[in-house]
């Protein structure tokens, strides 16, 4: 699996308002300039955002965005889920049930599985909160 630029950027977008949580509602302008990333871009992963049930919008002269949700209470696996949808290491377990001809007798399937729960329990171990403080699972290191 590879995490695209959407998912980077979501996942700083989200950090962002973290960071800002009891300010109420920051504008995409203020996040686009801290970040570093254009207004245009931030605009197109909203909607992604959004559909995660991870945003607040509001709109107006007060208008911007906030977390749905405390930061504690929001994991990496949520928003990596909303902007990249899948996060299965191959296509045949992104359905349910697999639909693969191969998966009965498939030697390489219990690899992958096995892979998919290791990554998935470790981004949902993993909170905007604990990002904030630093304590991400450094232990898993290259």
């Amino acid at each position: 699996m590879k995490i695209s630029t959407r998912g980077r950027y979501a996942f700083r977008m989200m950090i962002d308002l973290a960071k800002h949580y009891n300010e109420g509602f920051i504008s995409l302008k203020d996040i686009s300039t801290r970040q570093n990333i254009s207004k245009k871009y931030l605009e197109q992963i909203i909607p992604f955002l959004n559909r995660g049930g991870l945003l607040y919008a509001n709109k107006g002269h007060t208008g911007g965005y906030q977390l749905a949700k405390p930061p504690s209470q929001i994991t990496v696996r949520e928003i990596l889920e909303s902007a990249e949808g899948s996060l299965a290491p191959v296509s045949c377990m992104e359905q349910n049930p697999n639909l693969c001809e191969n998966c009965q007798g498939c030697l390489t399937l219990p690899i992958y599985k096995g892979l998919y729960q290791v990554m998935l329990d470790y981004l949902n171990g993993i909170t905007l909160q604990d990002v904030l403080e630093g304590q991400t699972g450094n232990e898993y290191s290259i």
